[in-house]
């Protein structure tokens, strides 16, 4: 008993805490003991403190690997000011010169340093090995732990190489720590680290104050961000966005709106990020745009919101995320935005991968995408995925329990795949069996001869949609588990096996649909006429914008997009000025065709007496000048699309993006020298004849038309071309 009066006594004179929380003080306890330990424990649950307080009470410095440079300089410093002495933690990594790195080993000589972090990359460089051989080392911490493994959300092949670089260093005890790890993933850690007999705490994933909500990602996304935010005024918050461009732009977006944000991204030089980082903390800004870079293992508790502007490529890296809210237990609300064609985007950008990384990432995007599409409790759905069962049926804190969805009875539809799925020895996905029940002869149907089932075809007046709730639904209840390690195959479990031998009622919630708001058969060019405010004027400007492209002979989008038109109808710009601030008109856009159109929007506001709503308006960047200036400027002097795209950090079909803003915007260019370095003349003739006879702009229509012939990217460089030489 006095051993552990003695423990909460350190705790209250290196920390100032009265108690331990959750499993810390048996961690702890463990780690003093000479045992290996594996923690897995939420974020904000505490996993610092389980190798900080050891490092004070133990003999030697403790080595804590760690991937994260921000990270480092952050526990440092908290651990600095809990100590007298400054030389009670240090950090080794590529921010620090060499006169640095030699005051942080005469420290560690002396004693004084308990706590060392290091980077993996610096752990194995061979100065680095051969100086820690020199001093005791009291035990190894291996930080955000789940890098190790390539089914995490964070993979670092130099996480690999930690235990062969230990075993060269000195054989101690090791704690493992991580904030995420599905079953999957522990296990990978454990026999990545040689420490399979480790004590294993695990705490549960559950943070009941947090509320989860998926959103339908549509094109005013940045419109509900931004009044999300105004709505919540003074409180801080992260938003989530996968690209670091889109990073830089939405944070340019929020400010022009009176937002208090900066950006924070990993190609950014490090003062910045730094600076960026340290203003979020002090409660000089309220909220970060950020990349994933952002954010592992800060420690600020009173974040009230995590807004994912794009869909996360893996459960794990939406919990660890969304996990930085609310870590006081205060309110933590985190909102996801979610769209297919963004799962769609993420699984292009593994084209190119090892196949088996591949199927790894289709996997996790899949779990995404089922928990995005789920409309049962999201809680529920988000531990089951971690191994832990949540029997609340309703947790009161997510959009499905706050809204649930009437149940409709499925036991037969149950039996069917339960069969099915035994009747196929375990070996074969959810989309297989789904296409089994439905019918479908694909390839892969035909190739094991399963239209010969007697079951083949018979679920085929349901769904895809109803078949896959069934399926993710029997996971939750267990009568399915999926191997994971073997790409996702179903397999029936002990319990959906007795449920076949006496089957009971099986009630389903239908999943949320998310296509509604991506498809507008009337609409040729993104988006038609359901977001403008006025109709009547959206369709007397569309009068005059077919009147004016009979004049001009160029199709009625080349001189505005239907967008830009929409827009027009809502925000009402009445000069040349205003209208520039239109997305998709540019200045030579607006002077070359604005002036019969603001007067049309004129004549209009006055005789119905429009009070325009200028504050309906979210204002978008219009100056986007220097990254327009820079590809513009690049193109003059013909450099290579690709390398343009390098240069930026963007990916091809982004910097496509960017050029096609430009010429719609009435910019003219000229790509002629890398078309003709990459294409064949015929090609390009065809798909420039093609652009020239059709009333219609759409990639999906001109992909469909040209028969298959050409790729997206040639389609989108002609049609580039055309525009800029007929429009601009």
């Amino acid at each position: 008993m006095a051993k552990i009066d003695s423990l909460t006594a350190q705790l209250k004179k290196h920390f100032g805490f009265d108690t331990f929380k959750g499993n810390q003080e048996a961690i702890i306890k463990n780690v003093m003991a000479g045992n290996d330990t594996f923690v897995l424990m939420p974020t904000g649950g505490g996993k610092s403190l389980c190798y900080q307080l050891p490092s004070l009470l133990m003999n030697g410095t403790a080595v804590v690997i760690s991937p994260l440079i921000a990270l480092m300089k952050n526990q440092v410093d908290a651990m600095r000011n809990f100590s007298e002495d400054n030389g009670v933690a240090h950090f080794i990594n590529s921010s620090l010169n060499k006169a640095a790195i030699d005051g942080v080993k005469d420290d560690i000589r002396s004693g004084k340093t308990k706590l060392l972090y290091v980077a993996p990359e610096s752990l194995t460089k061979e100065e680095n090995i051969e100086f820690l051989r020199q001093v005791p080392v009291s035990f190894y911490a291996v930080d955000e732990a789940h890098c190790i493994s390539e089914w995490g959300h964070d993979f670092r092949p130099e996480y690999r190489r930690i235990r062969p670089i230990i075993n060269e260093i000195s054989r101690q005890p090791l704690i493992a720590l991580t904030a995420t790890a599905t079953p999957k993933v522990q296990h990978d850690i454990q026999k990545n680290l040689g420490m399979m007999n480790a004590t294993v705490f695990k705490s549960s994933f559950n943070r009941p104050n947090l509320y989860y909500e998926v959103r339908p990602k549509t094109k005013d996304v940045d419109k509900e961000i931004v009044k999300f935010i105004k709505a919540n005024p003074g409180k801080s918050g992260i938003v989530y966005c996968l690209s670091r461009k889109k990073v830089e732009d939405f944070a340019e977006t929020l400010k022009i709106n009176g937002i208090n944000a900066l950006a924070y991204h990993a190609g950014m030089d490090s003062q910045t990020r730094t600076e960026n980082q340290d203003a979020f903390l002090m409660e000089e800004v309220d909220v970060i745009v950020a990349t994933i870079a952002f954010g592992m293992g800060i420690d600020k508790p009173d974040v009230r919101y995590v807004i994912h502007y794009d869909i996360p490529k893996s459960l794990e890296g939406y919990y660890q995320e969304t996990g930085r809210a609310g870590r006081d237990g205060g309110e933590g609300k985190c909102i996801v935005f979610f769209s297919n064609k963004d799962l769609l985007k993420l699984e292009k950008f593994m084209q190119g991968k090892p196949i088996s990384e591949q199927e790894i990432g289709k996997q996790l995007l899949e779990e995404t995408r089922a928990y995005a599409e789920t409309s049962v409790c999201r809680r529920k759905v988000l531990l089951h995925y971690f191994g832990e069962e949540y029997t609340q049926d309703n947790c009161g804190s997510c959009d499905n329990c706050l809204n649930p969805k009437k149940q409709v009875e499925a036991k037969e539809l149950l039996i069917s795949i339960l069969e099915t799925v035994e009747l196929l020895n375990n070996k074969f996905k959810a989309d297989h069996i789904i296409n089994i029940m439905q019918g479908n002869e694909t390839s892969d149907i035909l190739a094991y001869e399963h239209q010969d089932l007697e079951i083949f075809g018979t679920g085929k007046d349901e769904d895809e949609k109803t078949w896959n709730a069934v399926i993710r639904q029997a996971m939750i209840a267990g009568y399915l588990d999926k191997d994971i390690e073997n790409y996702g195959l179903l397999k029936l479990t002990p319990a959906g096996k007795k449920y076949l031998e006496n089957p009971v009622s099986f009630k389903i919630t239908e999943d949320n649909d998310f296509d509604e708001e991506e498809s507008n058969d009337d609409a040729p060019v993104r988006g038609g006429a359901a977001c403008a405010v006025d109709p009547v004027l959206y369709s007397m400007m569309k009068d005059l914008r077919k009147k004016l492209s009979k004049k001009l002979e160029v199709p009625p989008y080349v001189i505005f997009q239907d967008p830009s038109l929409e827009a027009m109808a809502t925000t009402y710009p009445i000069t040349i000025e205003e209208l520039q601030n239109i997305p998709g008109v540019g200045a030579g856009k607006a002077k070359r065709y604005g002036q019969e159109f603001v007067e049309l929007i004129k004549r209009h506001v006055i005789e119905n007496e429009i009070e325009r709503p200028e504050d309906l308006r979210i204002r978008t960047v219009a100056n986007k000048s220097k990254m327009k200036v820079f590809i513009v400027q690049s193109i003059d002097r013909k450099v290579a699309l690709d390398d343009i795209a390098m240069t930026k950090g963007l990916d091809f079909s982004e910097l496509l993006d960017e050029i096609e803003a430009i010429v719609y915007s009435g910019t003219r260019i000229n790509i002629d020298y890398f078309l003709n370095e990459i294409m064949d003349e015929d090609h390009i003739d065809d798909i420039y004849s093609y652009f020239k006879e059709s009333q219609t702009d759409n990639l999906e229509t001109a992909i469909e038309e040209l028969g298959g012939d050409y790729t997206e990217e040639e389609i989108r460089l002609v049609r580039i071309k055309f525009l800029s030489e007929l429009a601009n």
